[in-house]
């Protein structure tokens, strides 16, 4: 994912879920080392509950495919 795709995705992230910056580099890393998806390792290691993953994947799906993507 480029950094022009990621920051909507980061920003809804930050200000809609209100997830801690230094949550989020973490997420972003363990997402660029495992090719995972972003939403799916910020549950995984605890940082969103279901009903949060469950909201970030409808906004993705409510977007144009082209501004967001889900993993590198």
């Amino acid at each position: 994912m480029t950094k022009d795709l990621q920051t909507p995705l980061l920003e809804y992230l930050r200000h809609k879920l209100a997830i801690p910056a230094d949550a989020l580099k973490m997420a972003v890393k363990f997402t660029e080392t495992s090719m995972g998806s972003l939403p799916m390792v910020l549950w995984q290691y605890g940082f969103i509950d279901l009903y949060q993953l469950d909201e970030v994947l409808d906004w993705i799906d409510n977007r144009d495919i082209n501004d967001v993507e889900l993993s590198y």
